[in-house]
């Protein structure tokens, strides 16, 4: 985008206005428990330190496993429909106009779950710490990333039963 571009009103709007009704959606579906349709919404725009992104999940479906980070902060602004949030072992009910706050730490293991028989639409805004570390319960996994310039330069997911001594494969 040119410099003349970007101090338009198109292209200010461009780098800073998503309409999250308007935004093209992304069907990821797992069997038997996974099934979103989903936007990340700072993608391509001038956000450098919040995420965002809108969800809408099928009823009786979970968006993602139950997990928790180490470095990223997160909010939900549930929009449409009911569910639960599963949290540090706890069933809390959602409706829409909650807003749920989670911090990071592994005091605050989450997932939205959609517990009724309508859609539930809701949009998470996180934190965009880096690096960032999460760790999911339920499977003993960790993910590790690192992400540059909006590039995700290092990904990776482990259990945490595969750990090697520090010492391993060194000279």
């Amino acid at each position: 985008m040119s410099e003349k571009e970007e101090i338009s009103a198109e292209g200010l709007s461009r780098r800073l206005i998503r309409n999250f009704n308007a935004v093209s959606l992304e069907h990821d579906v797992r069997e038997p428990l996974y099934d979103t349709l989903c936007a990340r919404l700072g993608t391509g725009t001038a956000a450098q330190k919040l995420g965002a992104s809108v969800d809408i999940v099928a009823p009786g479906k979970v968006s993602c496993p139950y997990h928790f980070h180490y470095a990223q902060e997160e909010m939900f602004i549930i929009l449409e429909g009911s569910g639960t949030l599963r949290v540090a072992g706890e069933m809390l009910p959602l409706r829409s106009g909650d807003v749920a706050f989670i911090p990071p730490g592994r005091e605050y293991p989450h997932q939205i779950v959609n517990t009724s028989d309508q859609p539930l639409k809701y949009l998470s805004i996180s934190t965009r710490e880096q690096p960032e570390v999460c760790e999911y319960p339920d499977s003993g996994k960790f993910a590790a990333m690192v992400s540059i310039g909006g590039e995700r330069v290092f990904d990776v997911i482990q259990r945490k039963s595969n750990g090697l001594d520090y010492w391993d494969g060194e000279p």
